[in-house]
């Protein structure tokens, strides 16, 4: 029993381990033999600005007027609005932008984001359809950046870089912004090798003759890339087509965020299933496999690895393993506690993230298994 317990613990740290930080090394080690290069050019195809948006009176007017003021040429952006079924001032703002060329698309009876961009798509006249939401801002050339990729006609989708920002100081946003720069290195490696497996939902593009319109409960910024992968053309990430996101500033809303995304990533997955074949999609397949199965399984390894370590108390190295378990997740409810005292310190803030969205993740594959769709969403971004 003891040598059962002692496995299953060293075997669940280790593939935690693998999730986090041996496939990150592994890509990185890669890359320094691997390069792929694509051609870019600048390039000034029509684009189709679409801004997928439920309930956003807040923020649509001030997202409208930044979009309005990007670096590209008016004549070549065209700039759609679709609204979810909005019940607030959303779609009276968007019309009052018709004036200056923006077109709204309102979708009746609450489908959802990803049916909602179906439909926009269909309207769309864009050579390039660059996807976006109502509370991100982009830097004045993003769309130039992202565009200028599509040079290269093996390059079917592309995808720009997140900046999340933390301007309360949040305790859980803290965790979101050292999150996020290791996923922008990670893409950045991913597309030096040759694509990557997924895009930033508020900052991607898509050529529009490679747009597949996917089912309602399917995330289109993981699934849509890769019906893109699947056909033959390459995701590539953009480091300098830059979009600026403010974090969530408590816990309970990156919680429901993170469980919403992971439900609806975690069918995207199945529904994407044939692209985990590792002898007909080789390095893809090691990519799925290890950044996003590996990744949502580590609250598993984790709740493995910390009763497998009761099972082995008693024995010194084992004490310590467990004094370190309970060590990380002091730190966490630590954080929770402390942030409405406004101290943020990071010892408790990655902690905190870290417990957050794996719980997350341990909840949305429950739903999963139970056959939950999460189609539509509320706002929490503000």
């Amino acid at each position: 029993m003891i040598v059962v317990a002692e496995v299953v613990f060293w075997v669940s740290c280790a593939a935690a381990v693998f999730a986090y930080a041996s496939y990150s090394l592994s890509i990185l080690l890669i890359a320094l033999f691997v390069r792929r290069p694509h051609r870019t050019g600048d390039i000034l195809p029509s684009v189709t600005f679409l801004i997928t948006a439920y309930n956003e009176e807040r923020n649509i007017g001030a997202k409208l007027e930044q979009t309005l003021a990007l670096n590209y040429p008016s004549d070549r952006l065209e700039i759609i609005v679709a609204s979810d079924g909005s019940t607030d001032r959303t779609d009276e703002i968007v019309r009052s932008f018709a004036d200056r060329g923006v077109r709204l698309v309102r979708v009746e009876g609450r489908v959802g984001k990803t049916e909602t961009q179906n439909r926009a798509v269909r309207e769309a006249r864009g050579e390039i359809i660059v996807f976006s939401d109502a509370t991100t801002r982009y830097e004045p050339d993003a769309v130039r950046m992202l565009v200028r990729n599509y040079a290269d006609p093996g390059v079917g989708a592309v995808s720009g870089r997140y900046e999340y920002s933390n301007p309360t100081g949040a305790s859980i946003g803290v965790g979101s912004v050292v999150f996020w720069k290791y996923e922008n290195l990670i893409k950045t490696l991913q597309s030096r090798i040759g694509t990557i497996t997924g895009c930033c939902g508020c900052i991607y593009s898509v050529r529009r003759d490679l747009y597949r319109p996917l089912p309602a409960d399917i995330i289109s910024d993981l699934c849509e890339p890769l019906k893109v992968l699947e056909h033959g053309h390459r995701i590539v990430f953009e480091p300098q087509a830059i979009a600026y996101e403010e974090t969530t500033e408590e816990a309970n809303e990156e919680f429901s965020m993170r469980v919403r995304v992971a439900v609806r990533g975690m069918r995207g997955m199945l529904f994407m299933r044939r692209l985990f074949n590792p002898f007909r999609y080789g390095f893809v397949a090691y990519q799925l496999w290890s950044h996003k199965v590996m990744r949502w399984l580590v609250p598993v390894f984790m709740v493995l690895a910390f009763v497998s370590n009761m099972a082995l108390l008693g024995r010194p190295l084992y004490n310590v393993t467990f004094a370190l378990q309970l060590l990380l997740y002091g730190f966490a409810v630590l954080g929770l506690l402390l942030a409405p005292l406004n101290v943020r310190l990071l010892p408790f803030s990655l902690p905190l993230y870290l417990v957050t969205v794996n719980w997350a993740a341990l909840v949305a594959m429950g739903r999963v298994l139970r056959g939950y769709r999460a189609v539509t969403w509320e706002t929490v971004r503000r």
